[in-house]
This record gives C-alpha cells, sequence and structure tokens, in this order.
C-alpha cells in the first residue's frame, strides 16, 4: 500500500503540472481556436464522400446514413484526444526554449505524474467542445446511462493511449529532433490506416489488410460499436479481441512511454539552444 503521505506528494505534484499547463495554454487563445476548428474540418469532407457513398450502397457494416453522424462525432473527439501526441513535444520545446526543462525533469517529479499532469490539463482544456459533441450524440442517438459511463471510461483509457506516445516522442523533441520529424511522419500513417474518419468496409482488401494490424483500429472500432450497440456486456462479448487491445494498450503505452523518456533524456539529455 502506498503511504499517505507518498499518495498527497504524487497528487500535489500532478495538480501543480496540470495547473501551471492550463493557465499556460489560456495565454494563446487563437492556437486553443484552431486546435477546435481543425478536428471539425477533418470529419467534415468524410460526411460529404460517405454521403455519396450511401447513395450506392445503403450500408457499410453496421453504419448508414442515419447513423453515421454518430461515427463522425466520435472521430472529432478522437481526434481532440489525439491532439496530446503533440502536446507533449510542444511543451517539452517551450520549457527547452525558456530553460525551465532542467528544472522540471531534474526536480523530485515522478515521470508518471508528469505525464498525468499533462494529460489532465490538455482533458481540461479540450472540455468544452467535447462535452458539446457528447451532448449532441446523445441527442442525436440516445444511449444508456451504463453505456454512457463506460464509453467515458473508454476515452480516459484512450487518453492514456495517446498520452504514452506523446510522452515518449516528447523526449525527442529535446534530445534529438530529427527523431521526433520521422515518428511525425510515421504517426501520421498509423493515423491514416486506424479508420478513423471513414470505416473499415469501403477500403478495397489490401488495405483492410494493413489496417487490422492496426491496434488504433480495434481502440476506435471498439469505441463506437460501444454506443451503437449501447449495451457493454454485448459489446465485450462481441469484440473480446477489441477489448483486450484497448486495456493493454492503456496500461502498456504510458509505462513504456514514460520509460523511453527516461532513458533517452539520461542518454543524450537536452541538444540544441
Amino acid at each position: 500500500m502506498i503511504p499517505f503521505h507518498a499518495l498527497k506528494d504524487n497528487i500535489s505534484q500532478i495538480l501543480a503540472i496540470t495547473e501551471k499547463n492550463v493557465k499556460l495554454h489560456l495565454r494563446y487563445k487563437f492556437g486553443l481556436i484552431f486546435a477546435i476548428i481543425n478536428p471539425l474540418l477533418a470529419i467534415y469532407i468524410p460526411l460529404i464522400i460517405m454521403g455519396n457513398l450511401f447513395e450506392f450502397s445503403n450500408q457499410f457494416g453496421v453504419w448508414n446514413s442515419q447513423n453515421f453522424i454518430v461515427y463522425q462525432f466520435i472521430a472529432y473527439n478522437i481526434s481532440l484526444l489525439k491532439s496530446l501526441v503533440n502536446v507533449f513535444p510542444k511543451q517539452f520545446q517551450m520549457e527547452k526554449f525558456w530553460k525551465t526543462l532542467p528544472a522540471l525533469i531534474i526536480g523530485p517529479f515522478d515521470r508518471i505524474n508528469l505525464l498525468l499532469g499533462i494529460l489532465f490539463s490538455h482533458i481540461i482544456i479540450i472540455s468544452p467542445p467535447f462535452l458539446v459533441i457528447i451532448v449532441l450524440n446523445l441527442i442525436y442517438y440516445p444511449i444508456s446511462i451504463i453505456s454512457f459511463l463506460f464509453f467515458l471510461f473508454e476515452f480516459l483509457l484512450i487518453a492514456l493511449i495517446f498520452s504514452g506516445i506523446g510522452i515518449a516522442f516528447g523526449v525527442f523533441a529535446i534530445s534529438n529532433e530529427n527523431v521526433l520529424k520521422v515518428l511525425n511522419f510515421l504517426i501520421g500513417f498509423v493515423y491514416l490506416f486506424s479508420c478513423l474518419t471513414f470505416p473499415f468496409q469501403i477500403f478495397p482488401d489490401f488495405i483492410q489488410n494493413v489496417i487490422v494490424i492496426n491496434p488504433l483500429y480495434y481502440v476506435f472500432d471498439f469505441l463506437r460499436m460501444s454506443w451503437i450497440n449501447n449495451n457493454v456486456a454485448l459489446t465485450i462479448t462481441n469484440y473480446p479481441f477489441h477489448f483486450l487491445i484497448l486495456i493493454s494498450c492503456a496500461i502498456i503505452l504510458p509505462i513504456v512511454g514514460t520509460y523511453i523518456f527516461s532513458k533517452v533524456y539520461k542518454k543524450y539529455g537536452i541538444t540544441g539552444f
């Protein structure tokens, strides 16, 4: 059992990082506005394309012209969360520029607390548009309170996944930016083949063969199915592999991400200005 004073110190560290980051991000209002608008543009094009495709085929898997808006509403909120992958590098680059990063890293901050502090601050920042979309989804396609709570729990797990990726990327923003550019290029392909904005069934077979090896596809698909099925037990029973991938990634990636951060920072430190 964790001693009370240690638990208190960990919570204090997380809250301190969260408060600092929220105040920092609120200073750059235009950045927040664009962070909200860009995902809207990203889901608008798929709505147009799929609207035309539904005229030739009534259904793609479980998705049809009536419920596809749910797909895009969820895609929007996933997009808000996946920006966490970029938040970590930007945060560390900013701290590096201000020369405050060494104090943060060398100080008595647990790497997991650093991850959670940045995660919670991001959730607070994106919560207004996130909640608006959630409410619209509930109005358009209502679900039970149990399904809704489970859905929010899934989003928390997905946020942990993106945070784990983000903190691993973040260390290269301060230690080797060339590696960060390569990682950003690669993660772009991972998103492309994750069925974030288009359903699996519209892709040709050779692309589907690529999609099925992408863990994020199963994570996103399980999230959408939990809303459409509106039955927690049924969704887990029908998609046990999806659920296992979601839980595994949410546990493993934050641990691996913080481990990579510590190892790379210890070996290379801060490079550049």
